[in-house]
């Protein structure tokens, strides 16, 4: 028996089903679907800066969970992310 490997990965991104490649990082499927991060305390929406989660630019809701830091965590089959968007 070998090993299954997933050539794709489903998540939920504002409950819209979003496919993106096992491995990649919240951040990079939260970007690849159009979506803002969060929004600064004046309003601006903000994305993935540095990219190795010492900006805190990237929080999101994973799995209900607040606060998680998006470019720290792989996409896994089923997650539920929020962000600013889901307004």
């Amino acid at each position: 028996m070998g090993t299954e490997t997933r050539e794709v990965i489903e998540l939920f991104i504002d409950e819209r089903s979003v496919r993106v490649a096992p491995g990649a990082s919240v951040a990079a499927a939260v970007m690849n679907a159009g979506k803002a991060c969060r929004a600064s305390v004046t309003g601006e929406r903000r994305a993935a800066l540095c990219g190795m989660g010492v900006c805190f630019e990237c929080r999101v809701e994973i799995d209900g969970v607040l606060h998680e830091r998006s470019c720290m965590i792989e996409v896994s089959e089923g997650m539920r992310v929020r962000t600013v968007d889901a307004g």
